[in-house]
């Protein structure tokens, strides 16, 4: 029974290993440090969305045998809309994910700080960091294997870790479980906890996920009949990565201190509390949190720009090739000299901001679409939560855009 459970995980740990990034976290760690367990519902409320959404993803890569972007493409008749998307969609995935990229792979080097080190190298006048070249090395080697099945298990292992070492940590705190429940099944709104709420919302349901999952279950499924396999592993994987969030949100409500900026902190901050091994599996967990999320965005980057610009998405083609490595180089760059390219990123969460709304409303669209789903096409039940949903994205997305011009704070 293992075994054959083992046989038919798919695309649903990566998407997990997606969401789950350095950003998530951080924003985890400052969402139990300040409210305690008082959000934990907001995370329930990202898993229902999350799972939502990437199932109709899901149906429609197995049903059509095309990524997301592909049918995208090919939907719009309008020649000015569909170049809006397809811009849309390329500047906030392939240009975010090269922006966020540096994120994911100093959230890895943070992970790996809080154990080693003298990790800097000097030349000259400048100080490298050894760490992000050495992980975007690994990043490179798996992603340049171009083999889809060792690119699944190595991701899954690194899950497997993560979640370990999150839910090992939050045992050791040795959590109230009724306060648990009770910030997990009932909504509470703390002063000031609104972004953060909303943050934890944005941070679960990823724009470029949707992309991701398209391409990738098609690489393990052909057959309408595999659908009850592919809803398995979503609602398994998405459930584990929502735990994995909570668990970090549940160690940092253990340290009630301000100075907890990050989850390296948090690592640091559990030490004396709860012994040193609190601290190397939180550690542990940020790594493999970093790691996954600096392979699984130039590998989202590439599958959008070839389904946007009509390429073939074979992960051993020439143009694949080149722009996950143009994300991963980006990445490893910004990382090794500590540049943080503001600029950039607020480009990207303008773009992001605009493109979960967008892409929330065009898959609804093709959801609904007899002449490409058949009879798989969205049922009431489907639709109805699907358009609350986007209900969530359009005021994620406001806020997203009116937060970086520092229109709201």
């Amino acid at each position: 029974m293992i075994k054959n459970w083992l046989k038919n995980i798919g695309p649903g740990p990566l998407v997990a290993a997606a969401f789950i990034g350095p950003g998530t976290v951080t924003l985890c760690t400052l969402a139990g440090v300040g409210f305690g367990f008082a959000l934990l519902w907001a995370m329930i409320l990202s898993i229902v969305a999350t799972i939502v959404l990437q199932e109709m993803s899901a149906r429609i890569g197995i049903i059509t045998q095309k990524g997301l972007a592909d049918i995208i493409r090919s939907e719009i008749k309008n020649k000015s809309v569909r170049n809006l998307a397809i811009l849309l969609i390329l500047s906030a995935i392939v240009i975010g994910n090269a922006a966020y990229e540096a994120g994911n792979i100093s959230g890895g080097v943070l992970g790996l700080e809080t154990i080693l080190t003298n990790t800097y190298i000097t030349v000259g006048d400048w100080s490298i960091n050894s760490l992000p070249t050495i992980l975007g090395l690994l990043a490179f080697i798996l992603l340049y294997i171009g083999n889809y099945k060792v690119l699944e298990k190595t991701l899954i292992s690194l899950v497997i870790l993560m979640s370990i070492a999150f839910l090992l940590t939050a045992i050791l705190t040795k959590p109230d479980l009724t306060q648990i429940f009770k910030g997990a099944f009932i909504p509470s709104f703390p002063e000031n906890s609104i972004l953060v709420i909303m943050g934890l919302i944005g941070t679960t349901v990823v724009p470029y996920n949707l992309f991701l999952h398209a391409s990738l279950v098609k690489e393990k499924w052909k057959d309408a009949n595999d659908l009850k396999y592919a809803r398995k592993d979503t609602y398994i994987a998405i459930i584990l990565g929502g735990m994995v969030s909570m668990c970090i949100i549940i160690s940092a409500a253990a340290i009630q201190a301000q100075e907890i900026n990050n989850a390296a902190d948090l690592a640091l901050g559990l030490e004396p509390l709860f012994g040193s091994y609190a601290k190397y599996f939180l550690a542990i967990g940020l790594f493999a949190a970093g790691v996954t999320s600096a392979i699984t965005a130039p590998l989202a980057a590439a599958y959008v720009a070839a389904g946007c610009l009509g390429w073939t998405s074979n992960l051993k083609s020439r143009k694949f090739r080149a722009v996950w490595i143009f994300v991963l180089s980006v990445g490893v760059l910004f990382s090794s000299f500590g540049i943080k390219s503001i600029e950039i990123i607020k480009f990207a969460q303008v773009a992001n901001g605009l493109l979960l709304p967008v892409i929330a409303g065009f898959l609804l669209w093709l959801m609904n679409k007899g002449s490409i789903l058949g009879k798989y096409k969205n049922s009431l039940t489907q639709n109805v939560l699907g358009f609350v949903i986007l209900g969530f994205a359009v005021f994620l997305g406001l806020k997203s855009i009116l937060k970086v011009f520092n229109i709201i704070q």
